[in-house]
Parts: C-alpha cells; sequence; structure tokens
C-alpha cells in the first residue's frame, strides 16, 4: 500500500478514515494473507446477522461516500450508518433497516430506487426503495478484504472491488455474485477505489501506483494504463464535456480527455490529499480532501482554487445541496457550505492570525 502518515497527523477517525480511503482496514492488514472464497449472500444465511444501531448521532459520525438516487441524498459510513436526505441536506434520516454494522465505504445507485453499498469484510449490501431499507447482498465470512467501490453498468450487472485487486462480480442484480480477476491471467494487485463511467461509457477504476484500469465493454474485461503518477489514486468522476478527472495523494489530480488512454496533470491548487468531488449544476467542480481541502474549478476541471476550511477536518465525498450550497461529508458526518468559492472562504474558510 503506497500511503505515507509522515507529512500528516491524523485524529483517531481520520485514520480509520484515510485506512479505508486507501482500500486497507486495520483488521485486513493483520490478516493479508486470508484466504479469499466466494459466497453468495444464501450461502452465508446461517452466520448472525448483525444490524447498524439507530442513532441520533448518524448524520454527525464518520461517512465514507455518498450519491444521488433521483433528488435524494445518501450518504454511507462507520458502523453501517445510512443516511438521507429529501430537502437539500438541510435535515437528515437515518435508514431504518441496515443488515451489518461493518464500516460501509462506497454506494452507488442504479436509478433512484435501486441501489448497493459495500464496505469493510467483504460485505455488499443492497436497496429496492431509495435507501430507505436495506439487504445482504453479499458477505464473505472468509475474507477480510474490504470492498472500496460499487459500479453497475444496469440493473443486472454489477461489480464491487477492493483491496489487493479483490473483485466480485454479479450478473442478476446482486442475487449471485462471482470472483474473477480484474484482468484475466494477470497478477494484478492494486488498491482498486473508485469506478466510475465517462459519459461514453467507458469504465475507469483510479487505483493505487498512478494505475487506471480502463474498460471499453461495460466491465467486462480491463487494461492498465499508468497515467505518469507513481502514487495512490484515491477517486475520480466523469465531468458533463466528455473528460475524466482521477484525484489522490498530495494533491495529485490528472484529467483525461480521450477515455482514460492518456492523462494530464492539472492545477489542485493543493498539497493535501484528494478524495471526492462533484459537478454542480452551474458548472462548477467542486473536490474535497484532508486537512478541510476543498477546491472549486470554474473552469471545466483544469484549475482549481483551494478553500480550506476552518474546521481543518478530512472529508471525503461532496453532493449538491439546497439554496446555493455544497453538502460535504466526511470525518464530522455531513456538513454544509457555500457553493461560491469566496462565500465559502468567508463563511467557513481558515482566517490566518496576522498579530495585532
Amino acid at each position: 500500500m503506497s500511503f505515507s502518515f509522515s507529512s500528516v497527523s491524523f485524529a483517531p477517525n481520520l485514520v480509520a478514515k484515510v485506512l479505508s480511503l486507501g482500500a486497507v482496514s486495520a483488521l485486513s492488514i493483520a490478516l493479508l494473507a486470508a484466504p479469499v472464497t466466494a459466497h453468495a449472500a444464501d450461502e452465508a444465511a446461517d452466520e448472525a446477522t448483525e444490524f447498524s444501531t439507530p442513532s441520533h448521532l448518524a448524520s454527525h459520525d464518520l461517512l465514507l461516500s455518498a450519491t444521488m438516487a433521483g433528488k435524494r441524498m445518501i450518504a454511507v459510513g462507520q458502523f453501517g450508518h445510512v443516511v438521507y436526505s429529501d430537502d437539500g441536506g438541510k435535515t437528515w434520516i437515518q435508514a431504518k433497516t441496515v443488515p451489518t454494522q461493518v464500516t460501509l465505504t462506497s454506494v452507488f445507485f442504479i436509478n433512484d430506487k435501486l441501489g448497493f453499498a459495500g464496505g469493510h469484510d467483504s460485505t455488499v449490501i443492497k436497496t429496492e426503495d431509495g435507501g430507505e431499507t436495506w439487504t445482504k447482498s453479499y458477505h464473505n465470512i472468509d475474507s477480510q478484504a474490504p470492498i472500496m467501490t460499487v459500479y453497475f453498468s444496469d440493473e443486472n450487472h454489477g461489480l464491487a472491488m477492493g483491496a489487493f485487486s479483490f473483485t466480485i462480480e454479479t450478473q442478476d442484480g446482486g442475487k449471485t455474485w462471482t470472483q474473477r480477476e480484474l484482468i484475466a491471467g494477470s497478477n494484478e494487485d492494486s488498491h482498486l477505489n473508485k469506478a466510475f463511467a465517462t459519459n461514453a461509457g467507458t469504465v475507469l477504476v483510479a487505483a493505487e501506483f498512478g494505475k487506471v484500469y480502463r474498460s471499453t465493454d461495460k466491465g467486462a474485461t480491463f487494461a492498465v494504463v499508468n497515467s505518469g503518477y507513481e502514487g495512490s489514486f484515491w477517486g475520480g468522476m466523469a465531468l458533463k464535456d466528455g473528460s475524466a478527472l482521477v484525484y489522490g495523494m498530495r494533491g495529485n489530480v490528472y484529467r483525461t480527455t480521450d477515455e482514460g488512454l492518456t492523462w494530464t496533470r492539472i492545477n489542485s491548487g493543493t498539497d493535501k490529499s484528494v478524495s471526492g468531488g462533484w459537478e454542480l449544476d452551474n458548472g462548477t467542480i467542486v473536490l474535497v480532501g484532508l486537512q478541510g481541502y476543498v477546491g472549486y474549478s470554474s473552469d471545466g476541471g483544469q484549475n482549481f482554487t483551494e478553500v480550506t476550511r476552518a474546521d481543518r477536518l478530512g472529508y471525503v465525498a461532496v453532493l449538491p445541496g439546497a439554496d446555493n450550497t455544497i453538502s460535504v461529508f466526511g470525518e464530522p458526518g455531513v456538513t454544509s457550505q457555500p457553493d461560491d468559492e469566496k462565500k465559502a472562504a468567508d463563511e467557513v474558510g481558515f482566517k490566518f492570525n496576522t498579530g495585532s
């Protein structure tokens, strides 16, 4: 795993978050050599199911992934917490039934009702009602490999990926899953941190060692592309103009305009690690990351201006909110700030003390 704590000090919860972002949990570090055997959910029917505990702090605890399900905002995090908002992030409701207490690291919705989330202990859960209730789709009791990203090309075909190139695939909407190699016959063991599709349908996977895995057949086969960067990419996103970004450690953000064949480093405006992003309806692109980093771009993701949040906490995801706000997710759960960089700097930005 290519991650160093040497230049940054972290609060305990943030350490857990960064380990998740790097696709390794403390437990999996101790059990790297554990055998991995595929299990469908019904094969694990005899194990006792632990359900996420209702908590009024669910939206204030560590949240590691967020997405939109139609107009609904949905986020997942530690303790199996799933929260959603129907008013643009003003209020948050905890999901009624979540059949796990593991840390959830990824959430993906095919439409406004059907979605999947993945997390530690090779866990995948499924919802068919927009995130209000969930069922167990996959849980491998013999594996400690954390699922770090879930991607579906349609309602039936999906991939869940994670540490050391661990990959499972479903062809029947999550009823059964089969373990597979990302690239047939390869010895790839990179942590697979984020899978997403460009507007043209090319599937890209942001990974370790500057690697981006690329598929032009909806994930049936992949090839590896070296970006020119040697560190870890923690996330990625498609842009409306047809380009795409991947981002990761030490402010490294790379952009492609040719469906992931070649990559160019862009100005992220920071040396802080970047972990999540979203493109707003007005064309503004927002990135978030560690140490309070929020970056705004008004030129299609070619340059970003940093707003350092005064709380200096770690953030991993961002979604558009109500009333010209964005919701940012991470170490403190979910919080909001203006979607305009100047207003954000005034309201939540770090103010340097210049003395008397």
